[in-house]
């Protein structure tokens, strides 16, 4: 298994966008990542926009960002929740100092914006949200994913396989 020993800490939140959140978590599980979920509240059952649940393992300030390889933001309408916690922002930008993959997909970019990590940065997200990352000083493409350094972002659900191969690609080499 090409991840083992590697922890992702992934974010959930009310509204995140189902297939963005859970295809990446058993695709690095699969890689034998060890993947957790951190949510606003502890053991807190988030329901994604088609219903499907998430449990979270610890809350958002509870991360520690030195227990964890990489990060993950879902889509939906959950990032524009995420992105109003402090602590979020902060874990956000420790994981990017310390040059750790950070994947984001879809409207994800909001808490990537709301971190001011995107200054120079080629990115990629759903179209609705490309003037937001353009006006974060990010260099934005329509391309099914972009990575750059430690930063891969992706478009949307049909991008997933695309998303995480680099995803995967990029942890293992860390």
């Amino acid at each position: 298994m090409r991840l083992e020993g590697k922890k992702v800490i992934s974010l959930v939140h009310h509204e995140c966008e189902d297939l963005e959140l859970w295809y990446p978590i058993l695709r690095l599980r699969e890689e034998g990542a060890i993947v957790h979920l951190a949510g606003e509240v502890a053991n807190e059952t988030y329901i994604g926009k088609y219903g499907v649940p998430a449990e979270s393992d610890m809350a958002y300030g509870d991360v520690n960002p030195e227990d964890y390889d990489a990060i993950l933001v879902p889509g939906g309408w959950a990032p524009d929740k995420i992105r109003r916690f402090p602590e979020v922002i902060s874990l956000i930008q420790e994981m990017d100092a310390s040059e750790k993959p950070i994947g984001q997909i879809c409207h994800a970019g909001w808490v990537l914006i709301s971190a001011k990590i995107l200054q120079g940065k080629n990115v990629t997200s759903t179209p609705g949200i490309k003037d937001d990352m353009e006006n974060a000083g990010a260099n934005w493409y329509d391309e099914p994913v972009i990575t750059d350094g430690h930063l891969i972002s992706s478009r949307r659900p049909p991008d997933l396989p695309d998303y995480l191969r680099e995803f995967i690609n990029v942890l293992e080499g860390k």
